[in-house]
């Protein structure tokens, strides 16, 4: 799962894990849209469709770029994921697929899980081995991509948004998200946190940048749950928002 650079922002914006936010038990459906900001300008639009019942989940979600950007440089990001929940919010994935464009090249993937880790079926365009990749059946524990975003942006119940961590493969690379150092500020809860590229990468990504920070920001939904309004964070490309529509 790990992706093209504009991916990445909202990956590092995003995928940032929350605690489970309805009852369990209970079937509850969201469709939730996002306009990315780089810059001050809209750059992209994050959609996702997600959907809990019981103890499974399916979500199908897009990130593509949008006005200017999109005449400088096209991205598109397609996926979908699903799997099961604990009571607890441990989100256990049991397939992935993924259809990304990055504007230089087009790649496909599709990940299944047996007992909780991964098995890359389809990655393409193939390539030849490298010394940075990483074996997936090292990679026991971790959620895709999609997953990650679903579990991070879904509505919560108050005081549960903040301290989780999660362990993020994409089929070729890993990460991991943090957050913590929830704070109250009226109606509203800030959270920070940071995703970091831990391996699976080339030498000049890392050499680039492996820490990216974002902050965020919760307000008080119509039902009392608490929604993500805002994700603020640092990207390759400068200061990014996410900001709910």
């Amino acid at each position: 799962m790990i992706p093209p650079r504009l991916r990445h922002a909202a990956a590092c914006a995003a995928v940032l894990a929350a605690a489970w936010a309805a009852a369990p038990g209970l079937a509850r459906a969201e469709s939730v849209q996002f306009d990315l900001v780089l810059r001050g300008l809209t750059a992209g639009r994050l959609i996702y469709d997600g959907r809990v019942s019981g103890n499974t989940y399916s979500v199908a979600g897009r990130l593509q770029t949008s006005g200017l950007a999109a005449l400088l440089k096209k991205v598109r990001y397609d996926a979908t994921a699903k799997g099961s929940v604990s009571s607890g919010g441990r989100y256990t994935p049991s397939a992935y697929t993924e259809d990304a464009d990055t504007g230089k090249r087009q790649s496909q993937s599709v990940m299944t899980y047996r007992g909780g880790v991964p098995q890359v079926t389809k990655y393409q365009p193939a390539r030849a081995s490298r010394d940075y990749d990483l074996d997936p059946t090292t990679q026991g524990g971790t959620v895709d991509p999609l997953t990650a975003l679903f579990a991070t942006l879904r509505d919560v119940a108050p005081g549960k948004e903040c301290g989780t961590s999660l362990k993020l493969f994409d089929g070729r690379r890993a990460s991991s998200v943090t957050t913590s150092n929830r704070k109250e500020q009226g109606d509203r809860v800030t959270c920070s946190g940071e995703y970091r590229r831990v391996a699976g990468f080339p030498a000049d990504d890392m050499a680039e940048k492996t820490r990216f920070p974002f902050t965020l920001t919760y307000k008080p939904g119509p039902d009392g749950l608490m929604q993500v309004t805002e994700v603020s964070m640092d990207t390759i490309y400068g200061k990014g928002r996410l900001v709910r529509r």
